[in-house]
């Protein structure tokens, strides 16, 4: 086998994280999602939930992944009009990497830096 195989397999491995970081690289998208997974939630509960993020910046967060098909936005008629969001059938397939994420947050993310660390 020669190297160009492994080239083209690294550049489609880049190209790929390349791809979900866009779709995910939001930077509150992994705590929206992660609401999310308990259900559907309306915007004022979905703000109060990640209070730590700005409502705008919540606003931006909801539309990208709405964008990129992973939250669904429905708004019923009622006075004043209440929205509530959902994850899509693709949103909920991506609670097996983010359980994946939390496990290596709980082994590795208290750990200190080999590198800084001093013996």
């Amino acid at each position: 086998m020669d190297g160009s195989n492994e080239a083209i397999n690294e550049e489609d491995k880049g190209s790929s994280i390349c791809e979900v970081l866009q779709i995910l690289g939001a930077k509150w998208a992994f705590l929206v999602l992660e609401e999310l997974m308990n259900g559907p939630l309306r915007f004022n509960q979905l703000q109060r939930n990640v209070s730590i993020v700005k409502t705008q910046s919540l606003t931006n967060t909801v539309r990208h992944l709405e964008n990129n098909g992973l939250v669904m936005r429905q708004v019923f008629p009622t006075v004043p009009v209440t929205v509530e969001y959902s994850l899509t059938e693709k949103g909920k397939d991506f609670q097996a990497a983010l359980r994946e994420m939390e496990k290596w947050v709980q082994k590795w993310g208290d750990s200190p830096n080999p590198r800084l660390s001093r013996s």
